[in-house]
């Protein structure tokens, strides 16, 4: 089997909890067809960079999977034809990477980044 890291782009209209049961949809496709999701990455509510159907903004999610190549393609047909998804990209990687990815890590460490600037305020006052 190989390793692939998949993108998709939904709806911005829709609940968090719903683009949940997106990405739990996709991912049983692929368990059905003899493949397993490694993770699953929510990267939130994001600016797109211009209008896709009308929408400023989208919800990112990211999913990691070691598939056959007959899952993916099933996958990505069954993305095609929904409608709450605007975007998706899988590409072929060598190796699935461990822990978080790039997105999260920011995103973590501009909090971090965010706490310690409010920490010195408090502190100067």
């Amino acid at each position: 089997m190989s390793f692939y890291e998949n993108v998709f782009i939904a709806r911005q209209d829709l609940t968090p909890a719903k683009v949940k049961e997106l990405a739990d949809k996709f991912a049983k496709v692929v368990k059905d067809n003899g493949g397993v999701v490694a993770k699953t990455e929510d990267w939130g509510l994001r600016d797109l960079a211009y209008k896709i159907q009308k929408n400023r903004k989208g919800y990112y999610t990211m999913l990691a999977i070691d598939a056959p190549a007959a899952a993916v393609i099933e996958m990505e047909r069954l993305m095609r034809l929904d409608e709450n998804v605007l975007r998706h990209l899988t590409i072929k990687v060598d190796a699935l990477e461990e822990g978080p990815s790039a997105m999260l890590e920011v995103r973590s460490r501009r909090q971090k980044d965010d706490k310690f600037e409010v920490e010195i305020e408090k502190a100067e006052v």
